[in-house]
């Protein structure tokens, strides 16, 4: 098999054109291939190919997401997904025809090609034409969901905030402010709440109709076999569920009650939550973008100076994605602004082999979490870079996710070395590192309160807005914390909203339950074995990529493939241990 890139696909293929991928892609349909050899290098050569639509895909979509309001840059991106997608896909669908008749007759079958040959199979197995637009629909209305979000500000000091930037003040001492911040943002959210449930509505029923055009008796089976999960079952979902529910849920409503009683307050509200519980000031561990990438980087050179370096070639944060550097961005987008769609993401540009790391950082801890997690998606796609089949330079988001969480729980001891986040303040350091670890666990009920959500959202997908509310209460009564909505139910009602993965990745949210559950493990083996082990094993199951099942990813970092009640009921007891070790 070629090890490096051929020379199949130009360097300077315009991949937003049909016109000038089309023949590409008819070329790949009709060369002859008669040997194993000429296969590989076929394999090789589409994957270059895909590489390419893939890249030109990531900028266009990384040019909306960074400024939403940008008309051309929102243009372009719903021009792309209009015209080339729909029309790659049934060649794409071609190719996978061919590719497993090919592997079947030439003998492509070795351990090497058992995931690509097994996940091409159950593609070909899925696609039906008539989805083609279904699912270009789709694709637009997520955009919708995110040109909302990305609009939504508030007034507050006298300034015109972002929804991140409102972060900040719900860390204020004065539980005044926090009030009044929580129900500025929550008043804003419930202005367009209407407008996002008739939004969800339509995915809902075009999503059905996918998975029924597909032979399947609802989404979450289409789901499940699009995602290739063919390691766990909605079973094991619903075991992590109950978990959750048993051990999980009473464990952070155990540290709410201990918040309430720090407080002093009658009753805990959900302005209550963010916090210091012994009325210290918001821990404030960087200013703006270029110093949250250069204390982040004295983190991982204490941690690792693998590590960062490889963060070193993302460049400093000081950029940001404009109209005139989109074809060429730089890697990283950080800051916060208005125009900017919510939340965080890594891209990895596929034909460049450049990941790109987007988020909204307003000063706050959790944009430091964010940071490192969004960095060890990075490092993922970085050590696998050198993998000539681009199937496996991506992996299954159960183990992604692994790579990411894993960095926030492995670089907490890091965070006070000489140039980074707490250098010299030992007791924010550990302010930090109790949040991070109770976070790690009292996560775990949220994820199960989204993945449940989605289980029954499409198991009925005739169901009305006010019956989703209920469920979505129901889910809340179920897995929620113990602070009190009482005068708060629109909040509350629509509190779901806020999750955009339900929007533009269905069924993606168990796997950060999973990996969240790897992630513990993997810092408690640095903990029992020392953190040099542990990134070892973290790098060398990272460099397989997605080359191996799910199971075997998680056994080459010393991990055990298991999120079901005895090992939920096991981390959660050394949690509550290390926990203790602290200082408050």
């Amino acid at each position: 098999m070629p090890t490096v890139p051929t020379d199949f696909v130009s360097a300077d293929l315009d991949a937003t054109d049909f016109a000038a991928i089309e023949p590409i892609f008819k070329s790949l349909l009709e060369r002859p291939v008669v040997t194993k050899e000429e296969l590989e290098t076929w394999l090789v050569d589409r994957g270059e190919l895909e590489a390419s639509c893939s890249e030109a895909m990531a900028l266009l979509y990384i040019a909306m997401t960074c400024n939403t309001d940008d008309e051309e840059a929102s243009g372009a991106y719903t021009k792309f997904i209009e015209d080339v997608p729909p029309k790659i896909k049934p060649l794409a669908f071609e190719l996978d025809k061919r590719q497993k008749q090919l592997a079947e007759q030439l003998g492509l079958n070795d351990a090497r090609y058992e995931v690509i040959n097994r996940d091409t199979a159950a593609d070909v197995e899925l696609f039906r034409e008539e989805n083609i637009p279904l699912e270009t629909e789709i694709a637009k209305l997520d955009q919708e969901y995110d040109k909302i979000c990305g609009a939504m500000t508030v007034e507050f000091d006298g300034q015109e905030k972002t929804l991140p930037q409102m972060g900040v003040y719900l860390e204020s001492t004065d539980r005044d402010v926090r009030e009044k911040s929580w129900r500025g943002v929550t008043d804003r959210r419930l202005k367009d709440v209407d407008a996002i449930n008739a939004i969800y509505d339509k995915m809902i029923t075009k999503r059905d109709t996918l998975a029924s055009n597909a032979g399947f008796d609802s989404y979450t089976g289409f789901a499940f076999k699009l995602l290739h999960r063919f390691d766990y079952t909605p079973e094991h979902c619903f075991a992590f569920h109950e978990a959750c529910e048993k051990v999980v849920a009473p464990f952070a409503r155990k540290i709410d009650e201990k918040r309430k009683q720090s407080l002093g307050v009658d009753v805990l509200r959900p302005w209550d939550m963010a916090v210091d519980e012994l009325g210290r000031a918001p821990l404030t561990p960087f200013d703006g973008g270029v110093d949250l990438v250069a204390k982040t980087q004295a983190a991982f050179r204490s941690l690792d100076p693998r590590l960062a370096d490889m963060l070193a070639e993302l460049g400093d944060g000081a950029g940001r994605v404009t109209a005139a550097n989109s074809k060429n961005p730089p890697s990283l987008d950080l800051d916060s602004r208005k125009g900017k769609a919510p939340g965080g993401y890594q891209y990895m540009r596929d034909r460049s082999r450049v990941p790109f790391i987007f988020m909204n950082a307003a000063g706050l801890h959790r944009d430091l979490e964010t940071m490192v997690h969004e960095a060890g998606h990075a490092f993922h796609s970085m050590l696998c870079v050198d993998e000539p089949l681009l199937h496996y330079r991506e992996s299954p988001i159960e183990f992604a996710e692994v790579a990411s969480m894993s960095m926030e729980l492995l670089t907490m001891p890091h965070w006070g070395a000489p140039g980074s986040f707490y250098e010299g303040k030992p007791e924010d350091h550990n302010r930090a590192m109790r949040r991070q670890i109770e976070s790690s666990i009292t996560l775990l009920p949220w994820i199960a309160t989204i993945d449940a959500f989605q289980h029954w959202v499409y198991a009925n997908p005739a169901h009305t807005r006010d019956q989703r509310t209920e469920q979505w209460l129901e889910l809340d009564r179920r897995f929620g914390r113990g602070f009190s909505w009482d005068g708060l139910e629109a909040a509350r009602d629509s509190g779901w909203q806020k999750q955009g993965h339900l929007f533009g990745n269905p069924f993606y949210y168990i796997e950060y339950g999973i990996a969240q559950l790897g992630a513990l493990g993997l810092w408690i083996r640095s903990l029992e074995e020392g953190p040099e082990v542990a990134i070892d094993a973290y790098i060398k199951a990272l460099s397989l990529g997605g080359s191996r099942p799910l199971p075997e990813l998680f056994a080459a970092a010393g991990l055990e493939f298991d999120f079901g009640p005895a090992v939920v009921e096991r981390l959660v007891a050394r949690v509550e241990s290390e926990l203790a070790k602290l200082p408050e």
